[in-house]
């Protein structure tokens, strides 16, 4: 089975290592580096079936499938795997789409805002999947939705403002407003945030362990002007964008997931 797999990311140029674990996790996939440069990294317990689907060569990408037995029979998993701009990545496809291709993993890493958009600017299907159209601009794993009818009050715009997924390297946004959403505390122990109502149930002793930073969760959020990264090319938003996430956060093999970007 490794030689399969081994195989498989080779066709598009990838290393890969895979090693029997003893973790609690069926499966941990992740970047690494070592002298040669970023590998994938697949551990996976010993009852696990892990397998190649579909390689894609000329735009380096491979859907990877796992197969586990759980608690109420089979659960199976999907990962995206392939090359960004500069880096590899691995997203966590949501179980719901039961991706077999390629292409329906690509399709189901769009929200619907971002086919709404699509819908909306007629793009046709060999564009659905560029960096930058008339629908969305794309970097890592946000999509930025024309919005050039937006006006926003100078005094509520925010300027180099960080967004970020989970406890990944923030893209930091040259200008930013956003409207509504909870306030939380975040820190490196808690990167999706507390409210102040979770933060005063924790013990006084953990809260003055961590340096903590508040910021805004599920807010409507829009960004104009350059977007950086440090792993992905700027981006330039010449008009207000609004922001969306990909929907890797809604698969439950997204805790199987140790890269974030």
């Amino acid at each position: 089975m490794s030689n399969e797999i081994t195989s498989g990311f080779s066709k598009m140029g990838a290393r890969v290592k895979v090693k029997d674990s003893g973790e609690r996790f069926a499966v941990r996939v992740d970047i690494l580096r070592d002298r040669q440069g970023e590998y994938f990294s697949i551990r996976r317990r010993a009852d696990v079936d892990v397998s190649v689907t579909e390689v894609t060569p000329w735009n380096r990408h491979l859907l990877l499938r796992v197969q586990a037995l759980g608690e109420r029979g089979p659960v199976e998993s999907t990962f995206l795997c392939g090359r960004d701009e500069c880096h590899w990545f691995v997203a966590a496809i949501p179980e719901s789409a039961a991706a077999r291709t390629v292409q329906e993993a690509k399709d189901a890493l769009k929200p619907a805002e971002v086919w709404d958009s699509i819908r909306e600017h007629r793009l046709p299907p060999e564009r659905r999947d560029g960096r930058r159209t008339e629908a969305f601009v794309r970097q890592g794993e946000w999509f930025f939705l024309p919005r050039p009818e937006l006006e926003v009050k100078p005094q509520d715009v925010l300027e180099r403002e960080p967004i970020r997924r989970g406890a990944g390297k923030p893209h930091v946004c040259r200008y930013l407003y956003r409207t509504g959403g909870q306030k939380v505390y975040v820190t490196e122990a808690y990167p999706n945030g507390l409210t102040r109502a979770e933060l005063r149930r924790l013990p006084r002793e953990q809260v003055r362990r961590h340096t903590w930073v508040r910021m805004v969760r599920d807010a409507f959020v829009y960004v104009r002007g350059t977007i950086e990264h440090p792993d992905h090319n700027p981006i330039w938003l010449g008009c207000w964008h609004q922001v969306v996430m990909n929907t890797e956060t809604q698969a439950q093999a997204m805790r199987q997931v140790a890269f974030l970007d």
